[in-house]
């Protein structure tokens, strides 16, 4: 199989400018189904409600990471640094590519009804017959193995993985730049052609030249700030809610025999709980949003009321409670249940904290979900030291724990029966 390709191909992009293309496997890829298919998924869900301009998709933002990771891999290559494995270029730039290739439709909140995993589902699109699959054995019959050992951060070489999966990877700096720009915000801005420049691979890891530590200051910092006024946005967070809401109650009622109006086949075998590959690549938003336009005129009058507030952005109002403790909560369920609401659709708390995106922290504590590796300063000595050992500013946001409990509830029925809320519910929800 041809390596190069005879003529570079070029993206034009409006955060890297251009994303330049030199391998045919890479080009290949991109022009597979199952890669195409990412422009159907958005890549921050249910954002765009909050902020109009966040229609940007998955694909854009799999080529971004695949610049990174280029430009990162051009760096090394162009300075001779001998701890960079140069035979590792392509599975990295492949892996960069088609590390999101297994999301689904408003994929974390479909993850979380369903118990799935986009790693999961990447991986078997990587492996199962796929043209994904066709194209990476054309390279050598177990080169889809290595690049989903990457994606599941197994393969055998850490600085490999790192790329594209540590707490300062292609993936996380593409999606910061990116997310800012579509919303409309410059809190996600930082110098990445600055922390481009001061990465250095290093006895199999990849660190950062000390003299670059405010860029990456100013990195976290830009990651602090986008995790709690965009990705934890309590409007975005509502509408988040509705939707997981939408696809419980459908399973509820398939589950129970409820005969839909309409059922498309690829939304049976996920709500079956019985998906195939080829039956997940069937999935996107504008399958299951249509099937939304169809379900708000279903006869449950739970799910059309659902799906109805989904797509007319007629979203759950929400308080801030400061200790949601049982004996609230169950006064606010038996309220809500004298009105005729169902408390297990209708309220919901929320704390944004345990999330697909989190603020940097250099370790976790016992139990927790293990962190990925840590950002390292190498010193003019080749020494070693975690950031947060040398920079005040990162130590003075490392666990920061700033989230609130909200309580997520349709207003409507509250407000037509006010008459019947005890009086200090009716202080709570401002009903007075």
């Amino acid at each position: 199989m041809k390596q190069q390709l005879t003529e570079e191909k070029v993206f034009k992009d409006p955060v890297h400018h251009y994303i330049y293309v030199q391998d045919q496997t890479i080009w290949d890829l991109i022009n597979t189904k199952e890669f195409q298919r990412l422009r159907r998924i958005r890549q921050l869900g249910t954002s765009y409600l909050t902020f109009h301009g966040a229609e940007h998709s998955r694909f854009s933002h799999s080529l971004g990471v695949y610049e990174i990771t280029r430009k990162i891999i051009s760096q090394f290559e162009r300075n001779g640094y001998p701890d960079w494995p140069a035979e590792e270029r392509l599975v990295s730039l492949c892996a960069a590519l088609l590390h999101d290739v297994g999301h689904g439709p408003f994929s974390h909140s479909l993850e979380e009804v369903f118990d799935t995993d986009h790693e999961e589902w990447t991986c078997k699109i990587i492996l199962e017959h796929s043209e994904i699959n066709h194209v990476l054995r054309a390279v050598s019959e177990d080169f889809p193995a290595q690049v989903a050992a990457v994606i599941q951060k197994t393969y055998p070489k850490p600085i490999v993985v790192s790329l594209i999966s540590s707490q300062m990877d292609a993936d996380r700096m593409d999606y910061l730049l990116r997310d800012a720009y579509y919303t409309g915000v410059n809190y996600g801005t930082f110098d990445l052609e600055r922390i481009l420049r001061v990465l250095r691979p290093y006895k199999g890891q990849i660190v950062v030249k000390e003299s670059g530590m405010h860029a990456v200051e100013h990195y976290l910092m830009s990651r602090y700030q986008m995790y709690w006024q965009i990705y934890f946005h309590p409007v975005t967070r509502s509408s988040e809610i509705i939707l997981r809401q939408i696809f419980r109650r459908a399973q509820e009622l398939y589950v129970g025999g409820y005969k839909f109006d309409w059922m498309p086949s690829p939304l049976q075998c996920l709500l079956h709980n019985n998906m195939t590959v080829h039956d997940y690549l069937k999935l996107d938003e504008a399958l299951v949003q249509t099937a939304f336009t169809q379900w708000a005129e279903e006869q449950d009058p739970l799910l059309s009321d659902l799906c109805d507030r989904f797509l007319n952005r007629h979203l759950y109002k929400y308080i801030t409670i400061d200790n949601p403790d049982e004996q609230l909560l169950n006064e606010i369920s038996d309220c809500f249940s004298s009105i005729g609401m169902n408390p297990d659709y209708h309220m919901e708390i929320d704390f944004p904290f345990d999330l697909p995106y989190d603020v940097y922290r250099p370790d976790k504590k016992e139990g927790e979900k293990k962190e990925k590796a840590p950002i390292l300063l190498l010193d003019s000595q080749d020494e070693i030291s975690e950031i947060s050992a040398k920079s005040d500013i990162v130590r003075s946001i490392t666990g920061l724990h700033q989230g609130q409990y909200h309580l997520y509830y349709p207003e409507e029925p509250l407000k037509k029966n006010s008459s019947q809320i005890p009086d200090s519910l009716k202080k709570l929800f401002k009903l007075d």
